[in-house]
């Protein structure tokens, strides 16, 4: 029998004064073999994390399956308020996690990383920055990817093709790209001409590469809101990450954007002495707000279709050699990129 009234109801949620979100998807579900490392790389994620955010920031992590000595640990990550929300969960895919993570808030920025993943000093500063400068950022991440230029970035080819703001420049940093490409056991992901130049965008003093990848990156939290459905089928790959994560910034008329300085480092599943070091040299953010005015999302079917079309003329294979060219490639450049 119920007795009384609840004094909650129909009372709205007050604000909990958290404006960033960061969401880390987990899955150690043993600690042998391919995950003999995972579960030191996960705490030098965490501690990274927690390191350098400012009090604001709202960090979610998911534990998607992972083994009892890994769930213990985020308990006791929570328990100690370094953590802020824990779901435990089956093993449900990647997609699947991270949209429980999503599901329930309501915040201005979102990052979503995977578990192995370095966080820098500054990292929320320079991300903030690039969102500032160039209102129709929807997507962010805190290094550069040259050869992204074309992954979902049909709105910027669409709106600056022909602007002198649109420009390849000398690579800022290119020590950040080599240690990636050391990170994931290919030191020739990327060649002498992805390492010499990369497409920029550029806005007053403000500038960044064009494109984005996906083991690290912000978005603006009203992409999830609707989100582009509840369930993927796939455990890791497929389309999931294209359909949740890329395709609703591309329909926003949103841009792919990237730092031009290296403030993230990728981990993969070994623990090597350099992380423990750079643990060390970390600082906190002193932030204390997001402070970026927001322009309203507009989808319109309309323009998505003059954007894919756009895109797909400049990308036929004479056009978009010319165009390159146009934009600061030499001839060898445009065919090695």
């Amino acid at each position: 029998m119920r007795s009384g009234f609840n004094p909650n109801k129909d009372q709205l949620q007050q604000s909990s004064g958290f404006t960033h979100q960061v969401l880390i998807p987990v899955y150690i579900p043993t600690h042998q073999d391919y995950f003999k490392d995972s579960f030191e790389v996960l705490k030098c994620c965490l501690e990274s994390l927690e390191k350098t955010v400012h009090c604001n920031t709202f960090i979610t992590v998911v534990n998607n399956g992972s083994s009892l000595k890994v769930r213990a640990y985020l308990d006791d990550l929570l328990a100690t308020g370094k953590i802020h929300e824990l779901i435990h969960t089956t093993n449900i895919g990647k997609i699947n996690a991270i949209l429980k993570g999503l599901s329930g808030h309501d915040f201005e920025l979102v990052t979503i990383a995977d578990a192995d993943v370095f966080f820098c000093s500054g990292w929320q500063e320079a991300t903030y920055e690039i969102f500032k400068a160039f209102p129709k950022a929807g997507a962010v991440a805190p290094l550069s990817f040259p050869t992204f230029l074309k992954y979902y970035t049909a709105p910027i080819w669409a709106d600056h093709w022909s602007s002198g703001r649109l420009n390849f420049e000398p690579v800022k940093d290119p020590e950040s790209l080599q240690a990636f490409a050391k990170s994931i056991g290919n030191s020739n992901f990327y060649n002498d001409a992805h390492l010499e130049k990369q497409l920029v965008l550029t806005n007053g003093e403000v500038k960044a590469g064009v494109g984005s990848g996906h083991f690290v990156n912000t978005y603006r939290g009203a992409l999830f809101d609707p989100p582009a459905g509840k369930y993927s089928p796939y455990q890791l790959g497929g389309d999931s990450e294209t359909v949740f994560v890329d395709q609703p910034v591309m329909d926003s008329g949103l841009y792919r954007l990237a730092t031009l300085n290296g403030y993230a480092l990728h981990m993969g599943n070994t623990l090597e002495p350099w992380m423990q070091d750079k643990l060390q040299e970390l600082e906190k953010s002193d932030k204390t707000t997001v402070d970026i005015r927001w322009n309203k999302l507009r989808v319109s079917p309309l323009r998505n279709w003059w954007v894919k079309l756009t895109f797909k003329v400049l990308t036929r294979r004479p056009i978009w050699n010319r165009l390159l060219r146009s934009k600061g490639l030499s001839a060898n450049q445009v065919r090695n990129y």
